[in-house]
């Protein structure tokens, strides 16, 4: 999957700035969430703001069209739900990730996959699911082969692909606009890994960056 992972010339050229780091992990131990995890959130709730990187993704979402006060993206509807919730083990640990870096990350159920994971601009005519409605013509979606996986770039996951207590191999997709920077990017997916690591020590783990003429 990771080797295949692709973002259209399309989405470079609304946001050249744009990167993605794609992580794979494989051998996950997925459970309710601990003290572990539930330290993790309290630690990133305390963090600072860092709202010129929010800005870059409501800028970003009008582009194509979207409302970011409506539909917002998913790092700035995340901070808004202060104190974070507890969700489960892995999700809390991307989204302690996430808050700490002002850094959307989606994170994947690999099995639940039909093809690899890419970002596109829509036809408008993609499957999706009845909850999330059909995209827009232009809208930047992510997809597989059998439809929408994430409407309005990272707006809303879609329920098939969602990580659950149940999932062993996931694909995390830390999305990246400036002004952070591609050393922050990889930082945040090192942090990412270190995390998972703990919850579970065998995990393979394997991140490909992804950003424009590369």
């Amino acid at each position: 999957m990771l080797d295949e992972i692709r973002v259209d010339d399309a989405v470079f050229d609304l946001r050249p700035d744009f990167a993605v780091l794609a992580m794979t992990a494989h051998g996950l131990t997925n459970g309710p969430t601990d003290d572990r995890s539930r330290a993790w959130l309290a630690a990133a709730s305390a963090c600072e703001p860092q709202p010129e990187k929010i800005d870059a993704w409501k800028d970003a979402y009008r582009g194509f069209g979207a409302k970011p006060q409506r539909t917002r993206p998913s790092v700035d509807a995340l901070t808004r739900r202060m104190p974070l919730p507890e969700i489960n083990l892995v999700v809390d640990a991307y989204n302690t990730v996430s808050v700490r870096h002002a850094l959307p990350i989606g994170g994947e159920d690999l099995d639940r996959y039909d093809g690899p994971a890419r970002l596109v601009r829509a036809a408008g005519d993609e499957a999706s699911e009845e909850a999330l409605g059909t995209p827009e013509p232009g809208e930047v979606i992510w997809r597989d082969d059998i439809g929408v996986t994430c409407r309005r770039w990272n707006w809303r996951q879609v329920a098939r692909t969602r990580l659950t207590e149940e999932t062993v191999n996931a694909l995390f997709l830390l999305e990246r606009l400036e002004p952070m920077t591609l050393e922050e990017l990889k930082e945040a997916g090192e942090e990412l890994a270190d995390l998972l690591t703990r919850l579970s020590p065998d995990v393979r783990i394997a991140t490909r960056v992804i950003a424009s003429g590369k």
